[in-house]
């Protein structure tokens, strides 16, 4: 849970600090503004990603399930600045899957925390290994950075695009393969 208080008077002093006078028309709500959105923002701190997983259902058929194209929103940890893109994870059930909104769920946790894009892909591949216990996962983010779009280099549409892998997709390039020929595939 956020302390709105503390992020109020944060705003307060930012605004000052840049020159504004925190009392005009236009400015005189923006700290309490500036409070809710973060507890927005941040509403993953605290939760436990592993819930959304928790609910699965058993199959017969291990073949591979993909959900791409999952748009997120993130806070950078370096610049407090968004990152946004979209989240493709793909496992290999081994009797178990998990409910068709139970991936962008678990992005969303991951998504609504202070983050860097490495380590989230990662944090969701890992769960995905750890609650479904499928036999492999592959999870891809791409993003682009505002930190690198809108200040420093200034190279707006650049994309990040980070890969973690477990399981049967760390060896078997076939595997891998289909992963990416299912990403392509338009729908």
């Amino acid at each position: 849970m956020v302390d709105q208080e503390k992020i109020r008077e944060a705003a307060r002093l930012l605004l000052e600090g840049i020159g504004e006078d925190v009392t005009r028309e236009g400015l005189a709500e923006t700290p309490d503004r500036i409070a809710r959105m973060y507890e927005e923002l941040f509403s993953g701190m605290g939760t436990d990603a592993g819930e959304p997983l928790s609910r699965v259902f058993s199959v017969e058929n291990n073949e591979m399930v993909m959900e791409k194209d999952i748009v997120f929103y993130s806070m950078c940890e370096h610049h407090l600045m968004p990152f946004y893109g979209k989240a493709h994870i793909a496992y290999v059930p081994d009797g178990r899957v998990a409910g068709l909104s139970k991936l962008a769920r678990t992005v969303e946790v991951y998504a609504r925390r202070l983050q860097i894009q490495e380590r989230m892909t990662g944090q969701i591949a890992d769960d995905v290994m750890k609650y479904l216990a499928p036999q492999g996962v592959m999870v891809v983010l791409e993003a682009e950075h505002m930190c690198m779009t809108m200040r420093g280099v200034k190279k707006p549409g650049s994309r990040t695009v980070s890969v973690a892998v477990r399981g049967v997709f760390e060896k078997d390039a076939v595997l891998q393969e289909q992963f990416f020929a299912m990403l392509r595939l338009q729908g």
